[in-house]
């Protein structure tokens, strides 16, 4: 694939993930997807396979936020296999807190398909709005 189809792969992820359609975002993930977020908030750590990704990280984040995360995508830089986006996240808690959270993510791809992201944000601010672990 070339790097612009990665490109074509990754702003579908993130366009179906505004929907909330999690079925696209996860047909778009290898099932062995390795998911990196980067820092010691209670949402850091490297989780392996798409169950992990959905049962250990999205889960209990998303159960946290009222409506989940909208991405809005400022940049996105392809090269190979690798799709590099720069994004901007706004949500609100159930508690009604807003996080909005700044993001660089590095997805990896193979035959179409998502196989790994490394993901960096302010991790000073998940701790603020969601406490230590």
């Amino acid at each position: 694939m070339t790097s612009d189809d990665n490109k074509r792969i990754v702003a579908s992820f993130f366009a179906a993930g505004n929907q909330g359609d999690m079925d696209t975002c996860l047909g778009l993930m290898a099932d062995d997807v390795r998911w990196t977020n980067m820092g010691s908030t209670r949402f850091s750590g490297t989780f392996e396979g798409k169950q992990a990704v959905l049962e250990d990280l999205l889960g209990p984040l998303f159960g946290r936020l009222r409506n989940g995360i909208v991405s809005e995508v400022e940049d996105m830089i392809a090269e190979g296999d690798r799709v590099v986006v720069l994004s901007r996240g706004t949500a609100e808690t159930v508690d009604g807190k807003p996080y909005n959270n700044r993001y660089c993510q590095i997805m990896r791809l193979r035959n179409g398909r998502i196989v790994a992201v490394t993901e960096y944000m302010d991790t000073a601010l998940v701790e603020e709005t969601f406490g230590r672990h």
